[in-house]
Order: structure tokens, then sequence, then C-alpha cells
């Protein structure tokens, strides 16, 4: 069906086009909002959690950065770029 009046083409395109762009703004709104929980649930707990729950560990990794217990305290290597950070896990325990 085509309209012969160029006024109102132009508005059912533009309400078309605005309607695609605010069904992918919610789209990627979703995503964002989908990705930000499940990282949250992957993480799972702190360092601080983890490191009491393992007192023997005295390594352990985040597949991001790699941690070492030296006198209680945690140092660990600077993240790599683009990592994607996974619940921690002991590494070397204590008298290994």
């Amino acid at each position: 069906m085509r309209f012969t009046r160029l006024g109102l083409e132009t508005t059912m395109s533009l309400c078309g086009f605005t309607r695609r762009c605010a069904f992918a703004a919610a789209a990627v709104l979703l995503l964002i909002a989908n990705s930000a929980m499940a990282d949250e649930q992957a993480i799972g707990e702190s360092m601080a959690d983890f490191m009491k729950r393992h007192p023997d560990c005295m390594e352990f990794s985040d597949q991001c950065s790699t941690c070492a217990v030296v006198d209680g305290k945690a140092a660990c290597s600077t993240p790599t770029i683009a990592c994607i950070k996974k619940p921690y896990v002991c590494t070397r325990r204590a008298g290994n």
C-alpha cells in the first residue's frame, strides 16, 4: 500500500524507525543487565571470604590475577587484559 501524501509517508517511516530504535535500545539494556548479574554470580565470594574459608591456601587465582598470601595478606599480580573473572581457586596449599 502506497500513501499518496508525502507528509503521511514520512511520518509512517519515522514511527517505524523510532520503534526499531527503542526495541534495539531495550535489547542492549537487557543484555547489559544480564551480563552484570552473570558476572556477580560467577565472581561469588570476596577475596577476604575466600582467604578465611581456606586458611591453608598459599596461592590462589581468579584467572585474572595470581595472588600469594604473605604475612596473612594477599599480594596479587596485575590483572591480565580482557580477562573474565572466575571464582577463586587455590593453586598451592601450605606444605606443598
